[in-house]
């Protein structure tokens, strides 16, 4: 079964929205069990719940993330995961030289849709910076489901 994390810095915003949306597309395309997606920061608290607005905002598309608390990726974290999708460059240099036994699962989430640039953080911004934020993370996540899927499932050992 593959494994997915998506990380980002303090894994309030970014990674829990993209968690959160990637489980909803795998459920609409019937392939929720069939996927474990998990996220994590590089920097922050562990134990703090998503950002107040990324709630708000996926719940307004019947997601609910209240239950998600922050964690910091470890080697612990990390020892299942197949494929890693960050938010920003330096997330996935910091990655890279950190847990060099991952180089090669490890790839900024634009990537999966032949681009290379990062998602900004909208902490601190306004209320529609979150959202702008949430609409760029769906909108790669759908255009580059299929490359997801085809390459977590390859990192997993899985040949169909």
């Amino acid at each position: 079964m593959p494994v997915l994390l998506f990380v980002c810095t303090a894994n309030i915003i970014r990674s829990p929205v993209a968690e959160g949306l990637f489980k909803h597309k795998l459920g609409e395309r019937g392939l929720a069990s069939k996927w474990k997606v998990r996220s994590a920061g590089t920097w922050g608290k562990v134990g703090l719940p998503a950002a107040r607005e990324t709630v708000e905002i996926l719940r307004k598309r019947d997601i609910y993330i209240t239950s998600h608390r922050s964690r910091i990726v470890s080697s612990a974290i990390l020892e299942p995961v197949n494929l890693i999708l960050t938010m920003h460059q330096d997330h996935k240099e910091a990655l890279n030289v950190e847990f060099p036994n991952k180089n090669g699962s490890i790839f900024l989430l634009s990537e999966m849709v032949n681009m290379t640039f990062d998602i900004p953080d909208p902490i601190n911004q306004e209320f529609t910076d979150f959202e702008n934020t949430v609409s760029e993370i769906d909108a790669l996540l759908e255009k580059g489901f299929d490359r997801i899927i085809k390459l977590g499932n390859k990192l997993s050992g899985i040949t169909k």
